[in-house]
């Protein structure tokens, strides 16, 4: 397909969106109500705003927005492509979703500096945004780091001991990494090629023959380690520490901003940095797909010995984080193709696990699992949605994670890579291990000794309802996979 550029102010409309209904959450702060509606304007209206760019993009055009220029071959420069829709579509409707989820968690666990929540919320999402519409390397460091910096009170929120304690790990884990690995890369690939921009497909990448091997590898892995929003061991340590936080922060950590980011970040750089022809021709692809294949495994298993429900989720995303880098680390079609579809069927499955954690504790004040017993049936749309949820981040028919699965499987046998096969057959194992338990649990194992449940007792319906509809996408992706895969298909051609 012949790519055309256009320009298009959309771009810059988009990302202007949510940091205007950050000045416009705060200037209303103190009357809840229009604050809500602020916040609820914005995600609908970003929405509508990065919907209107789908039939362009498929039409095989590339939008693109040139904001300032710092130096030669370096801009601030806004870019919609394939890739930048499939990001794009999952931070917009996320927040959607999660601000209706938010006014009913915030008011209903009555929690304190609202106006200072719901800023630092759209604050992040204006830095996913930003990070998703990037031309190039520059750019996106720039909104990468924003996302660090206003997501920080977020988990601080609590302002106890043990959110100062995770906040602070969060922000030293994200900014000295990405001074220590991603600054110092980004200054050499500038230096080396003279450019940051992405080109327009994923297998030219911007290193000639003429640059040294090992200094290609070694660019390769300090951005793979720079961009530690993508949860790979042994730079994991952040994620668990950081749910200290409220659900809906954790729930925008995991599905929408953080972690997304990360993972959004790292691959657009394998692919559009590198490259699939300079990651064949050094070898870079398969040992990155091992070693990620370990923190997949071993996140895993961590996740079996977790009793607290959020922690277990936590293990469960540095897990499945994983499977998007070592699809396309897979640099086959239908690896890349499993990696990128991941970003979208993780994104609802477990943002529908998370809200469903918030619910459990609004409702009922239950936060570990050996409390949950018998819970089911005074939550039974709750635990029905977990447990769909579940059954996507396992990898089964028909909800999303089983299109990830199905395509991951066949990337590495197109690979010819057994052992990576293996990982992912031992890994859905492990995924039955640690999730079934909680819906087996909640409908059929005892109540604790004293419990009684009164009757049918959901979370208010401002958070039900978001979690229904959470729910339902995730199966529609697995039942109607192919609109989203248009976007990936756009990558990949």
């Amino acid at each position: 397909m012949e790519i055309q550029t256009v320009s298009s102010v959309k771009l810059l409309i988009a990302l202007l969106v949510p940091l205007f209904g950050t000045l416009g959450v705060m200037f209303v702060g103190k009357n809840e109500n229009i604050r809500e509606g602020v916040s609820s304007a914005a995600s609908v209206i970003l929405l509508m705003i990065v919907a209107s760019m789908i039939p362009a993009v498929l039409d095989g055009k590339t939008l693109v927005y040139h904001m300032f220029t710092v130096l030669p071959g370096i801009t601030v420069t806004l870019r919609a492509d394939g890739m930048s829709m499939i990001f794009a579509l999952v931070a917009s409707s996320l927040w959607t979703i999660a601000v209706y989820y938010s006014m009913g968690y915030m008011r209903a666990h009555q929690e304190h500096a609202q106006t200072r929540f719901n800023a630092c919320f759209a604050l992040a999402i204006f830095g996913a945004i930003g990070v998703a519409f990037s031309d190039n390397l520059f750019t996106m460091y720039l909104f990468y780091e924003i996302v660090s910096v206003c997501t920080y009170p977020l988990v601080a929120h609590a302002q106890d001991k043990d959110g100062y304690a995770g906040a602070q790990k969060y922000i030293v884990y994200l900014t000295t990494t990405a001074k220590l690995f991603l600054l110092p890369a980004l200054i050499l690939i500038y230096v080396i090629t003279g450019t940051l921009d992405f080109p327009h497909n994923i297998s030219e990448g911007l290193f000639t023959g003429d640059t040294q091997s090992w200094i290609v590898i070694m660019l390769y892995i300090f951005c793979l380690f720079g961009f530690a929003k993508n949860g790979v061991m042994p730079f994991h340590h952040w994620l668990p520490g950081a749910m200290v936080a409220p659900t809906p922060v954790s729930a925008l950590l995991h599905a929408v901003a953080v972690v997304k980011v990360g993972v959004f970040c790292t691959t657009r750089t394998m692919l559009y940095v590198f490259g699939v022809d300079t990651m064949h021709a050094l070898n870079l692809g398969i040992p990155t797909a091992y070693f990620v294949g370990f923190t997949v495994l071993a996140a895993s298993v961590l996740a079996l010995s977790k009793n607290n429900l959020k922690e277990r989720l936590a293990y469960s995303t540095i897990s499945q984080l994983s499977y998007i880098i070592l699809g396309v680390a897979l640099l086959t079609p239908s690896g890349i193709d499993g990696g990128l579809i991941h970003i979208v069927n993780h994104a609802f499955s477990k943002i529908t696990l998370f809200f469903c954690a918030g619910a459990i504790m609004i409702a009922h004040h239950k936060k570990d699992l050996s409390e949950m017993g018998g819970l089911g049936k005074s939550m039974p749309i709750t635990f029905a949605c977990f447990f769909i949820a579940s059954l996507s981040m396992i990898g089964a028919p028909p909800v999303a994670g089983f299109v990830t699965k199905w395509n991951l499987l066949v990337g590495s046998i197109e690979a010819h890579q057994m052992g990576i096969l293996l990982i992912l057959i031992a890994s859905t194992m492990l995924n039955v291990g640690y999730f079934a338990p909680v819906t087996f649990k909640a409908f059929f194992g005892k109540r604790p000794e004293g419990e009684t449940y009164q009757g049918i007792q959901e979370a208010p319906l401002s958070m039900l309802i978001p979690i229904v509809i959470a729910c339902a996408i995730s199966v529609l992706l697995g039942v109607f996979p192919n609109f989203m895969m248009q976007f990936v298909k756009a990558v990949t051609g």
